[in-house]
Order: structure tokens, then C-alpha cells, then sequence
């Protein structure tokens, strides 16, 4: 027995047929062993077994760091290419994108790039989304420097804030995201994933700050105007976060900027093999509001006292998912509160321009195109103003709004309407989707807000009947969309066919227009950039534990008040970015005025509230993050941790 035993040790022999076919459930099966590259290896009956060899090098390298020291390890860290084991057990869930690549497609996407850089953009490029070339080399350099040095990256930064906040936000982050993928060299911000369900609250703990005070989320469904981008879209949490701390001083070893991936509807990125996302369609239903409650309460549970800013979500769920956190947490839609606060401020900032008070709103004819989240956002907010300025009713002030979608006209006889747009439909059936360019040759609107994202609607056809139809006041013309591709309509366009009427301000920077006179016209920019920072951080402070629509009225409010007289008569909407720190600041004190006479403030923000306004600014002032360097102390690890 012990022979014949021995005889076989360096032989395998194929089970029978029948037997493999009743462990497995198929015939044909063969034993096999796992090779060196991963792939099995079948032997025949007879087939002798390879002798064993030592491995040359170490199988493994032993490494002291995890978390993000590993990620920060250049001799280490893989990048993107982590497998999912040592994700697990190295602390990097979250901190890396979902799909793991290989070594040969992260040389590809390096060659590629070594070959011929993404920052040279096609001059056809150019022309659809309004980025140069010179704009996408900036934007580089500038990562470069946050890599290396944040503090001097954000004092460079704020000394800088008018020139480059157009290179860190838009129109330059719509590229940055349409491109996330092929630009993506270092890790910032986190990742959560449908992948993730179950281990969101564990994942929260990868990231290293115990206190973030500010988090802002997208899912990429709707970027900018640039649709569904799916875990590309983190690029807009990063140049948000950017803001927050440049103009709002959040300290940025504080912020965390967030994706949530749920696949992607774009199929060309779901074919892109550098692409880093889930490669699956995108969840909906109540799959989908499980996997944000889930981010919520991890996120919140790890830091409760945390803004929770909500960004580029889809239409279908951005109002759900502002209704459903808002009463819970300290949470905003930028989108739809932040855009309808600025919309509201700047048509008050239009009205100063005049001459005419803010209660001379609620005489305006609007007509807005798009009816989206954010469209009926604004709507809704400058209805709710008309209503406190000069005592409409909510019905009163509907009947001052034409809206307009893709199908045209919204009235009552139109059926699916979204509940959010079901205020503001006509009555009378019988324009129902009526064209724009009929709606404003009817109703002759004093205001014409785009918020479509779908590029030049306000043709010269409509400019000119808007122009037409207000001899007594200058029009009002706001197209809104980012990017500049996007934009309903350019400066130049607007005061060329106004002859210089217009009061006008967009989304994405315009430059000042010459008319035919020589005469140059300064135009504004209806940024939100104006707003959130300081609501985030008076809400934040004050430890409101929600944010009302009383304080967003208290911002859109504020902001117009902080035009100088100069300004106003060079027809500007909206102070100069350049004071954005103290913009920042009286946003924030507003809003903490707005939250204290609410009985909202807490801290010593309340104790500041009672002692009055020069307290509480100066508080808040006192509080804010400015980039110096510190002297640096060293403490060994656990102490005082």
C-alpha cells in the first residue's frame, strides 16, 4: 500500500466522468491548480507536477503606513490599481475611486498624456465650453501647488480670488470633470459607493480629520449643464471646498469633498477603459434612497456638527433629497437654495440700479426658461420675496411668472408636471407650450432668467422683443447656466442688440462689452459663489442645526446692500469679488442674525447675537481660516491626539 501510495505523490490523476459530474454539476471537469499569473493550469492523467522553485524577490512588502500616509508614499502608494483586499486591510475604502485599473492602463493614460496633454485643447473644444487652453494649463499648475504646499496655495489663492476663481470653479471645473478621469493623479476627497452599502459608517473613519466642518456631496448625475458624469463629477465638491475656504475661511484640513457612485447613464464613460467608476447603469428608486441615507447618517454620525452641502444632483431626486435631510441635519442644496438666493439678490442689486426699491419686484414680468430643480428654485424664491416685499399673495405672485421648458409654455392643462413647477403653471390652457420667443412678444417680460443649460435660446430674435417690449424700464437679462457653453446667451450679444439697455449677468464670467459707440458696458456675474460660502459658515458657527428659508432670505437680502454707489451706476448687480472675504462675512452675519431671531444660535454665537451686529461680525470675522505659515511644533504619535 505505502508503495504503490508513494508512487502516485508526484502524479494527479482526473477523477472519473460521472463522479466530477456529481460534485460539480458538469462533465468534462479536470483537476487544476492556480498558476503564477493567476490562471489555472489543467493536468491530464500522468501529467507530472512542476518542482517547486523559490521565489526570487519577496512576495510581499511590508509597509509601517495606512490611510492616506500610504497614498502620500510615493515609493507605495499604486494609485489607483489597489486591489480590493488591500484596500480593506491597508484603511483605503473610501479614499481611493471604486474600480481598481492595472499597471498597463495607468502607463496608457501616462503616455497619452505624455504624448499629447490634456490641457491642449482643440480650438473646436474651445469654442463649445469656453476653456482655453491657457485656462486648463493654469488649473494644472495650480493643483501642482495644492499638491506640494496647500497653505500657500490658498494664500495665492485669496490675493488672486477674481482671477482664478474662474480656473478653480467654472467654466474651467466643467472640463476638469468632463475629464476627471484622465486627469486624475492624487487622491483628494472621498468615495462611497453602491459597492459600499453596509460599511459606510466604517469607511467614514478612513479619513483622517476627527473634525470636518464642512462636506459637500454630489451622486454626478447633473453637472453643471454637462449631464450625468458620473464619479467625474467629484471635481465640483473640490472646487466648491476650494471656495468654502479661499472665500469663507473654512480651514481646508477641515472640508471633505464627496461622490456618491451609483453608475452612470453615459455610456461612452462607462466604455472608457480609464474610466475609475462603477461600469453599470445608474441606480434609481428606493435602491438609490438607501444608499444616500446610508452616506447621510454615516457621515453625519461621524460629524454631526458638519454642513452638508448637496451639489449637481439630478432633478428627480435633488428635491426629495433636500426635503428629506433639511428638517434632520444641517444640510443645503446649492443648486436650488444657493442659485435662487443669488438669482434674488442680483435682481434686487437690478432694481437698485434703477433707482427703485426692492418692493418694486413684485410689479416685474418674469419669464424664466427652465423648469428644473434649480429653475423653479429661483422662481420660488423671488415669488417669496414679491409676497414679503409688497404683500402678494402666493397666487398674486405665481401670476407674475411665465415658465418655460423644453415642451414649452407650462399651463395648467399640461399633465406630469412636477409638483415643484405646479404653482407656477398658466391657468389659461390656451397658450400651452407656446415658443419663447412668442411668450416674450406677448407677455413684453422686464426680466428673463436661463436656466436651462441648454445653451443659445435667447436669440437675437428674442433679445430684440425683449428690448422691445420694456420702453419704460431697462430689461432685465440673466442667463444663468454654467458652463459657458451652456449659457443662453452671451454678454456681447445682449447689450448689442439692446444697444447697451440691458442690466445683465451670467452664470460664468463675461467680459465688459464695447458697444459700436465706444462706449464699454461693465457686466456682472450671477455666481453663487456670492452666497454659499457665507450661509455654510454663519449656519455653521451659529450651530443652527438646520438652514431656513429665512436665512437664505436673509442672504439674498444682505448682498445687494453691499454694492458701492460707483458700482451701481456702472450698472454691476453685485459687489466685486474681490471684497469676497468680506462679502463672506456679512452673508454669514445675516444669516446668523436671521437664525438668532429665530432661537436657533447656539454657543457663542447666541452670546454674540445679544451684545449686536459689530460682536457678531467681528466674531465671525475672528473665526475665519486666513493662509499663513505657523510655527510648526512636534508631538509623538498619540499624544494629545
Amino acid at each position: 500500500m505505502l508503495p504503490a501510495l508513494a508512487g502516485r505523490l508526484g502524479r494527479l490523476r482526473a477523477p472519473t466522468t460521472s463522479r466530477m459530474h456529481a460534485a460539480l454539476g458538469g462533465p468534462g471537469v479536470q483537476d487544476f491548480h492556480i498558476n503564477s499569473s493567476g490562471n489555472p493550469t489543467n493536468y491530464e492523467e500522468e501529467d507530472e507536477v512542476p518542482p517547486y522553485t523559490p521565489a526570487m524577490q519577496h512576495p510581499a512588502y511590508v509597509v509601517r503606513k495606512t490611510g492616506v500616509d500610504l497614498l502620500h508614499d510615493p515609493w507605495c502608494n499604486k494609485g489607483s490599481a489597489f486591489p480590493k483586499s488591500e484596500r480593506d486591510r491597508l484603511g483605503l475604502r473610501g479614499l481611493l475611486p471604486p474600480r481598481s485599473l492595472t499597471m498597463e492602463l495607468q502607463a496608457a493614460r501616462f503616455m497619452e498624456d505624455y504624448y499629447q496633454p490634456k490641457e491642449l485643447i482643440p480650438p473646436e473644444d474651445v469654442k463649445l465650453g469656453g476653456v482655453t487652453s491657457a485656462m486648463a494649463r493654469r488649473w494644472k499648475l495650480l493643483q501642482e501647488l495644492q499638491d506640494r504646499n496647500e497653505t500657500l496655495f490658498y494664500r495665492v489663492l485669496v490675493d488672486n480670488f477674481t482671477e482664478m476663481a474662474p480656473i478653480i470653479y467654472t467654466p474651467t471645473v466643467g472640463w476638469v470633470c468632463v475629464n476627471y478621469h484622465k486627469l486624475y493623479r492624487r487622491p483628494r476627497g472621498m468615495y462611497f459607493s453602491a459597492a459600499d452599502r453596509g460599511d459606510m459608517l466604517a469607511m467614514a473613519y478612513n479619513w483622517p480629520q476627527q473634525d470636518v466642518q464642512a462636506i459637500v456631496v454630489t451622486d454626478g448625475s447633473r453637472i453643471l449643464g454637462l449631464g450625468d458624469l458620473g464619479v467625474n463629477g467629484l471635481g465640483i465638491p473640490i472646487g466648491k471646498l476650494d471656495l468654502y475656504c479661499a472665500a469663507a475661511g473654512f480651514s481646508p484640513s477641515k472640508v471633505l469633498p464627496v461622490v456618491i457612485d451609483v453608475g452612470t447613464n453615459n455610456e461612452a464613460l462607462r466604455n472608457d477603459p480609464h474610466y475609475v467608476g462603477l461600469r453599470i447603469p445608474r441606480i434609481t428608486g428606493p435602491e438609490y434612497f438607501q444608499i444616500i441615507d446610508e452616506f447621510v447618517s454615516a457621515v453625519m454620525a461621524r460629524w454631526p456638527s458638519a454642513v452638508l452641502q448637496f451639489e449637481d444632483f439630478s432633478i428627480n431626486h435633488a428635491v426629495p433629497l433636500l426635503e428629506r435631510y433639511r428638517k434632520h441635519h444641517l444640510v443645503f442644496n446649492d443648486d436650488i437654495q444657493g442659485t435662487a438666493s443669488t438669482a434674488l439678490a442680483g435682481l434686487y442689486g437690478a432694481l437698485r440700479v434703477m433707482g427703485l426699491p426692492p418692493a418694486a419686484l413684485g410689479q416685474q414680468r418674469i419669464v424664466c426658461v427652465g423648469a428644473g430643480s434649480a429653475g423653479m428654485g429661483v422662481v420660488k424664491m423671488i415669488a417669496s420675496g414679491m409676497q414679503k416685499q409688497q404683500g402678494l399673495t402666493a397666487e398674486q405672485a405665481a401670476d407674475r411668472f411665465h415658465v418655460i421648458d423644453a415642451h414649452g409654455l407650462i399651463t395648467a392643462a399640461r399633465s406630469g408636471v412636477a409638483d415643484f413647477a405646479k404653482p407656477f403653471a398658466r391657468v389659461d390652457p390656451a397658450h400651452e407650450g407656446e415658443d419663447l420667443l412668442s411668450v416674450v412678444r406677448r407677455v413684453k417680460p422686464t426680466i428673463l432668467l436661463g436656466l436651462a443649460g441648454a445653451g443659445r435660446l435667447f436669440t437675437e430674435e428674442v433679445l430684440a422683443a425683449m428690448n422691445k417690449g420694456c420702453p419704460h424700464q431697462r430689461p432685465i437679462i440673466f442667463p444663468m447656466s454654467n458652463p459657458t457653453s451652456r449659457m443662453e446667451c452671451t454678454a456681447e450679444d445682449a447689450m448689442r442688440i439692446t444697444q447697451g439697455r440691458a442690466i445683465f449677468a451670467s452664470g460664468s464670467p463675461q467680459p465688459p462689452v464695447t458697444l459700436a459707440s465706444g462706449r464699454q458696458v461693465a457686466v456682472s456675474q450671477c455666481n453663487n459663489m456670492y452666497i454659499f460660502p457665507g450661509i455654510a459658515l454663519g449656519a455653521y458657527l451659529g450651530q443652527t442645526r438646520i438652514i431656513t428659508d429665512r436665512m437664505l432670505m436673509a442672504a439674498a437680502e444682505e448682498l445687494p446692500r453691499l454694492i458701492p454707489p460707483e458700482e451701481l451706476e456702472r450698472g454691476l448687480v453685485y459687489p466685486k469679488l474681490s471684497k469676497i472675504r468680506d462679502i463672506s462675512v456679512s452673508i454669514a452675519t445675516a444669516v446668523a442674525n436671521a437664525a438668532g431671531d429665530e432661537g436657533r444660535l447656539r454657543g457663542r454665537m447666541r452670546e454674540k447675537y445679544a451684545q449686536g451686529d459689530e460682536a457678531l461680525r467681528a466674531f465671525i470675522a475672528s473665526s475665519m481660516f486666513y493662509p499663513n505659515y505657523s510655527a510648526l511644533v512636534h508631538l509623538p504619535s498619540g499624544i494629545e491626539e
